[in-house]
């Protein structure tokens, strides 16, 4: 299994919280991050996202067909994240656009059993994958990447 845990990209503060949308620095990270991943994820990937403007308008630039979860939203605790995501058995790569500080522990949930607080910064993907090796599923952290370590063609 491949697990992408993607926070929301830069929001602004003007709003209440499910209605924040991002800020034009925002967007542009956004872009970024979809324009590197999309040729990145095999065809059938499943995309869950928080129903939160700002996870909405995140996702919205990878430009392919996305589920919304309620369960992913906002406060969503770590295990709740990864259920959603099936992690580790579930076939294939599922990608989960959401929120600190509940992404971090999710991905310290994969990688060590134990929530415990990661940062994960804005715009940011945490890719995570899972095998079993002799009988044994082992988590592997593949990729840490912000937005803006991103060098994209034009």
């Amino acid at each position: 299994m491949e697990l992408l845990l993607w926070r929301h990209a830069e929001a602004a503060d003007t709003a209440p919280d499910m209605l924040r949308e991002l800020t034009t620095k925002g967007l542009q990270q956004a872009e970024i991050m979809g324009k590197w991943l999309r040729p990145r994820l095999p065809k059938g990937s499943l995309i869950l996202v928080s129903p939160a403007t700002r996870t909405q308008q995140t996702a919205e630039a990878l430009k392919l067909d996305f589920i919304t979860r309620r369960d992913i939203g906002p406060g969503a605790d770590a295990k709740a994240i990864l259920k959603a995501a099936g992690w580790p058995d579930a076939d294939g790569t599922v990608v989960i656009v959401g929120h600190q500080p509940s992404l971090g522990e999710a991905a310290s949930m994969a990688l060590t059993g134990k929530a415990q607080y990661l940062s994960v910064k804005k715009g940011s993907v945490w890719w995570i994958s899972s095998r079993i090796s002799e009988g044994v599923t082992q988590a592997n952290l593949r990729a840490v990447i912000p937005p803006n370590l991103i060098k994209v063609p034009k």
